[in-house]
């Protein structure tokens, strides 16, 4: 793991860009725009082989906000306030608040690792576990973004993902990336 003062001569030397603010050895990750709800969808059953299925799961994205009440058991995605580019050698780990775990907010609920070549914003997907709605606010600390050297033969050239960093667009693209068929893929 890098500390913060090998994070800020990477900022220097180009390798890596975070306009945000550093905690301890981490990038403090805050809640920027947009935010995108998850709504009852009009079926039962998403297939996730189908992109338009998977779509109906999202409602409107909330762009102009300043506050947001989370109901206990809604899942939201949120965007990282400030961008955030990963070179070629570097990697991420994001981990939340242990202060908003303890009044039951999840911030990220799937894989903690930043992979080599990120650019753009990160999406949280954050989940109200608790027994009350919990009031969100633009620009609060939600996490933190623990940064690694890779070790070993490496390539700087890394081929962009065509889904990272899509700040506009939140949603999942699971179906667009894995079709059903295999010589699809």
């Amino acid at each position: 793991m890098l500390s913060a003062e090998s994070i800020t001569w990477l900022i220097k030397q180009n390798a890596l860009e975070w306009p945000g603010q550093l905690r301890y050895d981490g990038m403090l990750l805050t809640l920027g725009s947009p935010l995108q709800p998850l709504t009852a969808p009009s079926t039962q059953v998403i297939d996730l082989a189908d992109q338009a299925s998977i779509d109906g799961l999202y409602g409107e994205p909330v762009t102009d906000w300043t506050s947001y009440e989370m109901m206990p058991g809604e899942m939201l995605l949120g965007s990282v306030e400030q961008p955030l580019r990963l070179g070629a050698g570097l990697m991420g780990m994001i981990g939340g608040l242990s202060h908003l775990a303890r009044v039951g907010l999840a911030i990220h609920v799937t894989s903690p690792f930043v992979l080599p070549g990120w650019n753009g914003h990160l999406t949280l997907e954050l989940v109200n576990t608790g027994p009350a709605v919990l009031r969100l606010h633009h620009g609060m600390p939600l996490g933190r973004l623990l940064v690694f050297a890779l070790d070993g033969l490496r390539s700087d050239d890394v081929a962009p993902h065509p889904f990272y960093g899509r700040e506009a667009d939140l949603k999942s693209r699971y179906a667009d990336e894995f079709p059903t068929n295999p010589s699809q893929r």
